[in-house]
Formats: structure tokens, C-alpha cells, sequence
């Protein structure tokens, strides 16, 4: 039995299910990327927020090799550490506040997924774990990235509704 939202598609006749399944995160991520180095400054760094506006950056290292994200919320904490509540203030905040690179700031063990998993399979984890992007590796490799925008726009042609 077909569950709700799970008409067929006016194209092809199949469940949107099935073909949300059928396309691949590779075929909708964004493969042109900014990313910040393990070694960059806290000025470069603002440097990267100021230009560029995005929410998340990937962090990586000489090789490409996804290491970490830096979001604006690390950011605002370091720049703001004197007005953080008491209870955040930890070992852990106290040692981000005061890193000097991307390297101790950064969130580390990104959430990520392969290029070559079902762009459903990245919807489910944005929903369940309240994401609003994820970085997609080939290997460690950092390969692209997938957001909501990128996702709601593909399903949204997938239901033949441009």
C-alpha cells in the first residue's frame, strides 16, 4: 500500500519514493566549494564568513580530507566567550575560545555521506538529526555538498512540478 505523498509521478508512472531513491546525492550536490583549511586563521576564517555568507564550512587538510566544520554558532561563541552561560562554560569551551586555528575550533567528525548513496537517504538524515547541509566524501576525500535547498529543489521537479 502506497503511504501518503506517495503518489506516482506524472513522468514516469513510479512512486516518487522510488525515484527519489533512484537519484543519487552525486547527481544534485554542490561540487564547487569554499572550504577552510585545518591551518587557516581566525581572520582568515572571518574573512571566509564576510565574503561568502554561508552557514557551515568544511574544514580539510593538504590532502582535501574532510576533518572538521566550523558553523557561525563556534564563532559567535569565541567572540562572545565572556557572555556564556555558566554552564557551557567547560574544559572544551574554554580550550575553543582560545584556538587559534580551524584545527582547534572546528567540529570534529563531520556527519557525511557518500556521493553515491539515494538523495532520500540524505533527506532522512537532515531530518531526523535537524541538519541543514551535509558534507559528501568519496572516502575521506571531501567531494561536494549536499543542503535542503538542493534536496526540496530535486524533489520538487521529481513530482513533474517546475
Amino acid at each position: 500500500m502506497a503511504e501518503a505523498g506517495d503518489e506516482d509521478c506524472t513522468q514516469c508512472g513510479r512512486s516518487f519514493s522510488e525515484s527519489c531513491n533512484e537519484r543519487l546525492i552525486k547527481q544534485v550536490m554542490t561540487e564547487d566549494l569554499v572550504t577552510i583549511h585545518e591551518n587557516d586563521t581566525l581572520d582568515i576564517i572571518m574573512d571566509i564568513f564576510s565574503k561568502h555568507h554561508f552557514h557551515t564550512y568544511p574544514v580539510v587538510n593538504d590532502n582535501y580530507d574532510l576533518v572538521g566544520i566550523i558553523d557561525q554558532d563556534i564563532i559567535l561563541r569565541i567572540l562572545l566567550v565572556q557572555r556564556t552561560p555558566r554552564l557551557d562554560h567547560t574544559h572544551h569551551a574554554a580550550v575553543v575560545s582560545q584556538g587559534e586555528v580551524a584545527k582547534h575550533i572546528m567540529i570534529h567528525h563531520p556527519v557525511s555521506m557518500s556521493a553515491d548513496e539515494p538523495l532520500c537517504e540524505a533527506a532522512d538524515m537532515m531530518l531526523k538529526h535537524r541538519m541543514d547541509r551535509v558534507c559528501v566524501v568519496d572516502g575521506n576525500k571531501l567531494v561536494g555538498i549536499i543542503c535542503k535547498p538542493d534536496i526540496l529543489k530535486e524533489i520538487y521537479n521529481l513530482r513533474g512540478s517546475e
